[in-house]
């Protein structure tokens, strides 16, 4: 298990969608020990594996005192109520912006034993299911950004980097 370093924008890994987990190996073991190690710090609600630069599809969460992990995630229901609050990611330090997400959401996956999974959850965890899957999908959470918003968060960015 290690800490690993979080990419940050604009490393391409963030924009490349995550290929399936066919095999689960010694690799993929390690990835999630990885995964679960990194996101247990003080601010972390999610890590999704393209952050400490693995392209698979795996994500883990830390929320309300609960970390785990899911393999091959996808979302399988939304709710049609919607939550509005500030979201942030490791991967754009310092920027947190409205963003608009389902209320509850449910993702099915597998654990490394390769049995199925569920992972429900409403208000944050919903938005940290969202969130995570966004970005094996290659998308940020600056993404869903009203046009407006996402052109000042932009402008921000730059004048970061």
């Amino acid at each position: 298990m290690a800490m690993r370093e979080i990419r940050v924008l604009p490393d391409p890994v963030l924009r490349t969608p995550c290929d399936e987990i066919t095999t689960i190996d010694d690799r993929v073991r390690s990835l999630v020990d990885d995964l679960v190690e990194t996101v247990d710090a003080d601010g972390r609600a999610g890590l999704a594996a393209n952050q400490i630069g693995v392209n698979l599809r795996a994500f883990s969460w830390n929320v309300e005192d609960e970390i785990g992990y899911v393999l091959n995630p996808r979302i399988v229901d939304l709710s049609e109520e919607t939550q509005d609050g500030d979201e942030g990611c490791l991967s754009v330090p310092g920027l947190w912006y409205p963003t608009t997400r389902a209320w509850y959401a449910k993702v099915e996956g597998t654990d490394l034993a390769g049995a199925p999974v569920v992972v429900e959850g409403t208000g944050l965890m919903a938005r940290c299911l969202q969130h995570e899957s966004d970005h094996l999908d290659g998308k940020l959470y600056l993404d869903r950004l009203e046009r407006s918003v996402r052109k000042k968060a932009m402008r921000e960015l730059r004048e970061r980097l």
